[in-house]
């Protein structure tokens, strides 16, 4: 039995164990001037203040030992109680630095649960973290990247991680088990097949951890979108694609750029979203439908059926059960 707390006190933290011989000095100084002199130090509480306020060199002077044997009992106590106490302190600061260094140096692990981890630090993500947070995002972020030094942003906004997406210590440190959703951007340092080959290894290392965690992954070559969904990639994102969308939206009317960003800016208060049919809305018109919803502030500008996307679809169409709509809605 003594042995096993022997070696329990031994392999505990250093601050810890610094506290615990603290504390024990303290007690037994306390304990023993009470003894040596009762009158003064009434009671084991009293010593025990009288211990304290020696030990961490306060000195209050409402205790004092009057005898010879107690004032020896005091000398003993600041050489050694002090001393442990002291060094608990400077410990502890020293820990509280340390932990803040690790933080911001991305070493930290992260504790909580229902998080969002995001993949990758470019322009693209430092975008989406900065909507997130004017939105009033209820989960926290958690940041992965191998490049980045130090965390961009302060701990209570973003936790970041350092270390390589794809190996196993890494997302451990993120705690990808409890996660949310992934996020996994491209790498814009590599050129578009490496950076895909990146998100698709990254992906896989995530699924293996956490098989039923929401991913969403940027690929940049319709190549390796294959890839992705044989890899579990529930969402994703083809950049390159929706880039080339736009410009040729802007070739063939000039100006509609920035309106289409503006559209799908979650910041003006509108989200386009897919959604399930109410069983009212079943064998409805696409056109009636249109405009019941327009009266609750919900924009019906589409259908998804059979894996197929209709937007403007005829207003005769009906819709069936098994239909997604494509709404944006406020």
């Amino acid at each position: 039995m003594l042995q096993s707390l022997y070696y329990r006190f031994v392999e505990s933290p250093i601050l810890l164990r610094i506290f615990i011989i603290a504390v024990f000095f303290i007690t037994l100084f306390g304990t023993a001037v009470h003894i040596i002199e009762p009158a003064t130090f009434p009671t084991v509480f009293e010593g025990i203040w009288w211990a304290v306020v020696t030990a961490s060199t306060v000195g209050f002077g409402d205790y004092a030992p009057k005898t010879t044997t107690g004032r020896i009992l005091g000398i003993g106590l600041i050489f050694a109680g002090a001393g442990f106490l002291s060094a608990y302190f400077i410990n502890l600061a020293a820990s509280a630095v340390t932990l803040q260094n690790s933080l911001r140096e991305g070493k930290a692990m992260y504790t909580n649960k229902n998080h969002l981890v995001i993949v990758g630090w470019n322009e693209r993500t430092k975008e989406i973290i900065d909507h997130l947070h004017t939105l009033s995002f209820s989960r926290h972020i958690v940041l992965v990247d191998e490049s980045l030094g130090a965390n961009p942003y302060s701990e209570k906004r973003v936790h970041f991680i350092q270390g390589a997406p794809y190996k196993d210590e890494t997302l451990k440190k993120a705690n990808i088990k409890d996660a949310a959703t992934a996020l996994v951007t491209s790498d814009q340092n590599k050129n578009e097949m490496h950076a895909d080959m990146n998100s698709i290894l990254t992906l896989v290392a995530i699924k293996g951890s956490n098989p039923s965690l929401h991913c969403i992954v940027e690929i940049l070559t319709n190549d390796q979108v294959v890839n992705a969904e044989r890899a579990g990639a529930d969402e994703i994102i083809q950049t390159n694609k929706h880039a080339s969308s736009v410009m040729l939206n802007s070739i063939q009317q000039e100006g509609v750029s920035s309106s289409l960003m503006n559209l799908m800016d979650p910041a003006n208060g509108g989200f386009l979203k897919p959604v399930t049919p109410e069983k009212d809305w079943i064998g409805a018109a696409f056109g009636e439908l249109a405009v019941t919803l327009l009266k609750e502030r919900t924009l019906l500008i589409g259908i998804q059926r059979e894996g197929e996307t209709f937007i403007n679809p005829p207003l005769s169409l009906q819709i069936s059960q098994s239909d997604e709509l494509l709404v944006i809605q406020h």
